[in-house]
């Protein structure tokens, strides 16, 4: 069935409607959907256990050695409590050195085809674009070129285009419409794009998005969700429903969306990252999720009839508040989907999905606070029923990924507390008495084992990530040459240390932020980049400055560590870190090379494509309307 044989839409650029029952899920009842197939048998048992086992055992044996250094002189609850913390952070750290592990066998050990062989049926795909005062010549430039590419292409598929606006501000809806026009006007005949603006975007994404299936779903066999921000080659787009047509028990598939588009230090190191040790770390997840995968709410393919009765999102009931909408929707979303029969599978070997990267350090926190609160949200789902043990993990490990902040922040300042041992400490200076707690002597030794230790262990995965470079398809030449990458390797590293306090204490915030109830405002992102004044910057990292200030004044009086001087100085700098994260790298030829990607130094076909397609939008919205004469 198609969208125009169903009846009229009273939206002026929307096709007529054609509605599908989205019910509610209830998430204290099992569901089961009788339309999806059996799941076929895998290998994923062995791949867990090769990923979980190793990070079981070296945080057992982490675990024994901490216990019998601090259980010299007996072992008292506090230490225990410090013990305790010591593993739990210890354990996420070494799973991620194990996913990477596993995933670097997989890429040596075998290539399997992008897309398993099997009958590959035509699909009617919409395309989905959810908007919320964003720049319009951004988010049309990339339809366009997204668009033109599938135009050219030889398929069996047919794709539609929906931009689903939520914009409220007037002004930036008006260029909506202006950029909507510009692009249907130039896109051939047979391409089909529609527009829809919701003039109260009630229940945010999750609402615009349900609006849509309710109303068009019943219309289209798959929908492939973007983000306003979102760019996927034609082959990518085509990857992805070849993938779905090809298995019937599929209900999602994610790809791996890359970043690009990066200008600043802060944006080049995030995508630098990204590129150069996600390709391994995304394969290990891959094998060891197998059909229990995750979605990231956007660059995913998604069958919608399989969508629409079996995730329809409930209100949340907590202690805090009664009908709460659920934030963090996409992890869950792919948990209902799996709960009711329907395979979630991550297919990170599908190349050139694309999205964009916050440009300051600054952006990139206020960002994190949104997820933050939504997936500290999922521990109040993880008893729901039905769901697969992976999916239980999958949320409870977004969680952890906040909650380890506290706990590394906990030990840093114990660990600060303590200084240098017995007679020197902050707490015997201000008190006149030892802590009580019988802290192993902390010789230059010690102190220069668990550094290695730590950074050790948090650096693994980033070497091992760049050893799976030529098997990720990745050539050197594309980094800039040999020269050129040993320099951003090194460089990415440095500046990733120096954030990394200061991102521990504004998750730490976020998570208090959370717990105390403050409600997170969600605003677009400044993808260009923006300059904050100093004020600003004051405000924002006050936290940290302090924190970083006391650490340095107690070097200077003997009490706390010197080993603690490289997070101090983080800390203490933060205002100006923050604003170097700003710092354009593309004012000079040589800037531009630095923490340079194949997105930069070989900019792929449809990257360049959707620059020159909002170089033209931009030029468009930028001549002012002219009006019809009366």
């Amino acid at each position: 069935m198609t969208a125009h044989m169903a009846g009229f839409s009273d939206e002026p650029f929307m096709p007529p409607l054609c509605p599908m029952e989205r019910p509610i899920q209830d998430l204290h009842a099992d569901y089961h959907d009788d339309d999806a197939p059996a799941l076929a048998k895998g290998t994923a048992t062995g791949w867990r256990l090769a990923t979980f086992g190793p990070a079981c055992v070296t945080t057992l044996a982490l675990l024994a050695a901490f216990t019998d250094w601090f259980a010299m002189d007996g072992l008292t609850g506090f230490e225990g409590a410090l013990i305790g913390l010591i593993a739990i952070t210890f354990f996420w750290i070494s799973l991620s050195v194990s996913t990477v592990t596993v995933g670097l066998v997989r890429l040596f050990w075998r290539r399997p085809a992008i897309v398993a062989v099997g009958p590959i049926d035509p699909l009617e795909i919409a395309l989905l674009v959810p908007v919320y005062n964003e720049v319009p010549a951004e988010v049309f430039g990339n339809a366009c070129a997204m668009l033109e590419e599938l135009s050219r292409a030889d398929h069996p598929h047919h794709f539609t285009l929906f931009v689903l606006s939520d914009t409220q501000d007037d002004e930036i809806a008006a260029q909506e419409l202006r950029a909507f026009a510009a692009v249907q006007s130039k896109l051939p005949d047979r391409t089909a794009i529609h527009y829809r603006r919701r003039p109260i975007n009630t229940d945010k994404k999750v609402g615009n998005l349900a609006d849509w299936v309710e109303r068009w779903g019943g219309g289209y066999e798959a929908m492939l969700v973007l983000d306003a921000d979102s760019l996927m080659s034609g082959r990518a787009i085509l990857d992805l429903a070849n993938a779905l047509s090809a298995d019937p028990s599929a209900g999602l598939i994610q790809s791996c969306p890359q970043l690009f588009g990066a200008t600043t230090l802060f944006g080049r190191v995030q995508q630098f990252s990204n590129t150069i040790y996600g390709a391994a770390l995304a394969e290990g997840l891959a094998t060891w999720s197998d059909q229990e995968g995750n979605y990231w709410g956007h660059n995913a393919i998604i069958r919608t009839k399989a969508f629409a009765s079996s995730a329809g999102l409930p209100r949340l009931n907590t202690l805090r508040s009664k009908g709460a909408l659920i934030l963090s929707h996409d992890f869950v979303e792919a948990g209902l989907l799996r709960r009711a029969g329907w395979g979630v599978r991550f297919m990170p070997r599908i190349r050139g999905s694309y999205e964009e990267v916050p440009a300051t350090l600054i952006d990139y926190v206020r960002r994190d606070r949104r997820w933050c609160q939504g997936n500290l949200q999922h521990l109040n789902i993880l008893n729901s029923k039905g769901f697969h043990s992976v999916t239980r993990f999958h949320l409870f490990h977004g969680a952890m990924g906040y909650l380890l902040s506290p706990a590394w922040f906990v030990l840093l300042t114990v660990w600060a507390l303590i200084g240098k041992g017995e007679e020197t400490n902050v707490i015997r200076y201000f008190y006149g008495t030892n802590p009580q707690v019988a802290w192993p002597e902390m010789t230059h030794a010690n102190n220069i084992a668990i550094l290695l230790f730590m950074y050790g262990m948090l650096l693994a995965p980033k070497g091992l990530g760049a050893i799976a470079l030529s098997r990720a398809g990745m050539k050197l030449r594309d980094l800039g040459g040999l020269g050129q990458f040993l320099l951003s390797f090194l460089t990415e590293i440095v500046v990733s240390i120096a954030y990394a306090p200061i991102l521990m204490i504004q998750q730490t915030i976020a998570v208090l932020r959370s717990i105390i109830g403050f409600k997170e405002r969600w605003t677009p992102q400044q993808r260009g980049g923006g300059q904050y004044g100093v004020w600003t910057l004051v405000k924002f990292h006050a936290v940290e400055t302090v924190i970083g200030a006391v650490l340095v004044l107690g070097m200077v009086y003997g009490l706390v560590t010197l080993w603690l001087l490289p997070i101090a100085i983080s800390l203490a700098g933060a205002v100006p870190l923050s604003a170097l994260s700003g710092l354009k790298l593309t004012r000079n030829s040589w800037l531009s090379r630095q923490l340079g990607t194949p997105e930069v130094f070989n900019a792929p076909r449809i990257i360049r494509r959707a620059m020159r397609e909002r170089r033209a939008l931009h030029d468009v919205l930028d001549t002012p309307a002219t009006l019809p004469a009366e």
